[in-house]
């Protein structure tokens, strides 16, 4: 039997959005699932995803994620007519659903993908709930990281 913190159990990584945080300020996050198609997964495992330009929207009570793009497998998708960039829909409870519906249509918060990776064998998007950053709010961030780097530069000498 296996430790409860075991590398097993550890999510493994399929595609990161690094530009979200460069865009925006997370102010929480939440996990979903996804419900996929037989070749989707299969182009995950094999980390043909891409999740930089996606955003998701919320339609009819549901979350969706428009603009990911899953590249298909030759040998895995012969006989199915695929579409990589097609709208997928994400899995979440309804009281997270609710959360992010009453934060989206009152606060004017918008909704980013973060993250996609394994959790226990399924295939798992981390999303932000998130406010749109200003450019000087960009440049503050950049002055800050390069701040940083210079003090352990400094601290290492």
């Amino acid at each position: 039997m296996a430790a409860p913190d075991s590398k097993a159990d550890a999510p493994r990584l399929i595609a990161l959005n690094r530009r979200a945080r460069f865009d925006y300020f997370i102010e929480d996050t939440f996990e979903a699932g996804l419900a996929l198609e037989g070749w989707e997964v299969k182009s995950l495992r094999a980390g043909k995803a891409q999740i930089t330009e996606a955003y998701v929207i919320i339609k009819n009570g549901e979350a969706w994620l428009l603009g990911g793009h899953f590249t298909p497998l030759t040998q895995a998708s012969t006989h199915v007519h695929v579409d990589p960039t097609r709208t997928r829909k994400l899995l979440l409870q309804q009281r997270q659903l609710a959360e992010l519906i009453g934060k989206v249509e009152r606060a004017g918060y918008t909704i980013v993908p973060l993250d996609m990776h394994w959790t226990r064998g399924r295939a798992k998007l981390q999303i932000g709930l998130a406010k749109g950053k200003k450019q000087h709010d960009k440049r503050a961030d950049l002055k800050q990281k390069d701040w940083k780097r210079e003090q352990g530069r400094l601290m290492r000498s």
